[in-house]
C-alpha cells in the first residue's frame, strides 16, 4: 500500500482531488453562537464576522493518523499542516504523532491554503509513484518550501480580531483607507507594502507572483466572496506566466475566510520542480 497523506481543511483542496487521491482531511473548527462546528462536515453560518476558530484536537488527529496508518498497510503517513505560527494545529499534531511512533511524519508547511495544498498534492503523487515514507515526506517539505503566498484584504479588522496581525498595522491600514498587500514570511502573515486602491493592490499581487514563479509553476488564486475579482486576477496572471500554466481558482475555506473577511483575494505560487529552495521543519 502507498504512503497515505493527511492534511487539514485549511489546505483548500478540491473535494474531487481529495477523493481521487485518497487524501485524509481533518476539519478545522468554527465556533458560532456557542456551537462547535467542523468545517466540511457541519453546516456553517453564512456570516462569519463574529465567529471564532480553532484547530482539531489531539484526539481528532490521533484518530485520523491511526486510520491513515492502517490504510497504508503500515507503510506510513505524511501529515502536512498549516503554519504553526497561524494555528495551534501543529502542537496538536505533534502530540498526536508522538503517541503513534515514527511511521507518522509531520510537515509544517509554514503556509496555508494552496501553499499547503500543493505540498499535499505533490506528496500524494510521489506516494502513488512508489516513493517510500522518507521520500514522500521530503517531497512535501520541498514543495512547501517553494510556496509563496500574497494576499490583499478589503479590511484589516478581521485579521486583527483573530490575532493574525498587530493592532497598530490594522489601525494604520483602516485609518488611511489603505489596501495592504500581505505575504507569508517564515510562517507569519506580514505587511509587504501599502497601496491606495484594490486595483493597485491586485497589480502588486500579479507582479509579485510573476517575479516569484519558477520552473514547473504551481499557481492558485484564492478569494473570499469575491469570484469576479479572483477571475480578473487569474486572467491578469495568465498574461504574465509561462504559456500553459494552469491556474487553480478556488474560494478560501470558512476558517481562513473568517480571518481575512469578504472581498479578500490572494495568489499562491509554488514549484513542482525538484530541488526547490528552502526548508520546512519536521
Amino acid at each position: 500500500m502507498p504512503v497515505v497523506v493527511v492534511t487539514d481543511s485549511s489546505s483548500c483542496l478540491d473535494p474531487e482531488l481529495v477523493g481521487r487521491y485518497g487524501i485524509r482531511v481533518v476539519p478545522l473548527h468554527i465556533i458560532a453562537a456557542g456551537r462547535d462546528l467542523r468545517e466540511g462536515v457541519d453546516e456553517l453560518p453564512e456570516d462569519l464576522s463574529t465567529v471564532t476558530t480553532s484547530g482539531p484536537s489531539p484526539a481528532e488527529l490521533t484518530d485520523a493518523y491511526t486510520e491513515a496508518l492502517e490504510a497504508s498497510g503500515g507503510d506510513g503517513v505524511v501529515a502536512v499542516h498549516l503554519s504553526r505560527v497561524l494555528s495551534g494545529t501543529w502542537d496538536a499534531a505533534r502530540h498526536a504523532a508522538e503517541s503513534l511512533g515514527d511511521r507518522i511524519r509531520l510537515v509544517d508547511s509554514r503556509n496555508t491554503a494552496m501553499g499547503s495544498g500543493f505540498a499535499v498534492l505533490e506528496a500524494v503523487r510521489a506516494a502513488r509513484a512508489g516513493a517510500d515514507l522518507v521520500r514522500v515526506h521530503d517531497r512535501a517539505v520541498e514543495v512547501a518550501a517553494s510556496a509563496r503566498t500574497l494576499l490583499v484584504v478589503d479590511r484589516l479588522d478581521h485579521l486583527r480580531r483573530g490575532g493574525r496581525i498587530g493592532t497598530a498595522t490594522a489601525l494604520l491600514g483602516t485609518a488611511l483607507a489603505m489596501k495592504p498587500v500581505l505575504h507569508i514570511s517564515d510562517g507569519k502573515l506580514v505587511l509587504r507594502e501599502k497601496t491606495r486602491t484594490m486595483t493597485k493592490a491586485m497589480a502588486k499581487l500579479v507582479d509579485g507572483a510573476a517575479t516569484d514563479v519558477g520552473d514547473e509553476p504551481l499557481v492558485a488564486v484564492h478569494h473570499r466572496d469575491a469570484p469576479d475579482r479572483a477571475r480578473s486576477l487569474a486572467d491578469q496572471l495568465a498574461q504574465r506566466l509561462p504559456d500553459g500554466t494552469e491556474i487553480i481558482v478556488s474560494e478560501l475555506d470558512a476558517v481562513l475566510g473568517a480571518h481575512v473577511g469578504p472581498g479578500a483575494v490572494g495568489v499562491v505560487v509554488a514549484s513542482a520542480a525538484t530541488g526547490a529552495s528552502g526548508t520546512s521543519e519536521d
